[in-house]
């Protein structure tokens, strides 16, 4: 089974950079999993669950746009043109800075802001974004 990123690519585009969800984000879901493990194997309704929203999540940047993609049942999509992004932005709390993991907050014209939540290392996928804007507007 091939990801909504490979199958949303377009002729000469190509994937710059690949994020991913931390751990950390969900980690609620997996310390509920643990206590209630014994209490007929419910925890691992919360482990599946906590799976379930690690895997279904994608985030891309491409040579030409952005790309994220939630959900597993129901799907939920962003796509914006790598050109029109006005601002990504970083938001990381103490305990995000310290673990490597925050928001990243999308904002491009015409649409509103895109909050991205719970991203494993933020500030490498927002150079790695900066540096594929930078090399679209050469290529313009």
């Amino acid at each position: 089974m091939s990801s909504y990123v490979e199958d949303a690519l377009v002729g000469g585009e190509k994937v710059v950079h690949q994020g991913k969800i931390s751990l950390w984000s969900v980690w609620h879901l997996l310390a509920l999993g643990l206590v209630l493990l014994p209490a007929f194997g419910l925890g691992l309704v919360f482990w599946g669950i906590a799976y379930i929203r690690i895997k279904s999540t994608e985030i891309a940047v491409t040579t030409k746009r952005l790309i994220v993609k939630h959900g597993f049942i129901r799907r939920s999509t962003i796509e914006i043109n790598i050109n029109k992004v006005e601002s990504i932005q970083v938001d990381q709390g103490m305990m995000g800075r310290m673990l490597n993991y925050g928001t990243l907050v999308i904002s491009g014209t015409g649409t509103s802001h895109a909050p991205i939540t719970g991203i494993s290392e933020p500030m490498a996928f927002r150079k790695a974004f900066i540096e594929a804007q930078d090399a679209a507007k050469r290529d313009v």
